[in-house]
């Protein structure tokens, strides 16, 4: 259950901000849509679902509603039939960029090196 007071000590902030980009699947939903905010591109739903074919719908439906909630990414709703959603990193979203890079440089880091401690 999340703290609603985080001034407890010196590693609280850190707990806070886990708890908003952790879990399965919200770094890679996040890396995704920073990627393509590079580009000047927002990202669909279904193609986020092509790029991470393993998330439920339903999965991916909750963690882009939560993403959203915090104002980490927006949601455009173009009036068609049938409707066409979009998802793109908000500015304060983009704040993120240097940290989901350095959690992508570790995370190659550390397969790298694990493949070549069982090698």
């Amino acid at each position: 259950m999340p703290h609603t007071d985080y001034d407890c000590n010196l590693g609280c902030p850190v707990e806070r901000a886990l708890e908003i980009i952790g879990g399965k699947w919200k770094g890679a939903i996040l890396y995704h849509l920073l990627d393509s905010s590079n580009q000047d591109t927002s990202i669909r739903f279904n193609e986020l679902r092509r790029i991470m074919p393993n998330i439920t719908q339903r999965m991916l439906t909750k963690q882009l509603r939560e993403l959203e909630e915090i104002k980490l990414i927006s949601r455009t709703v173009h009036p068609e039939v049938p409707p066409r959603v979009e998802y793109a990193m908000t500015d304060y979203g983009k704040t993120l960029a240097p940290v989901i890079e350095s959690l992508r440089a570790w995370g190659i880091s550390h397969l790298e090196s694990n493949n070549t401690r069982q090698d």
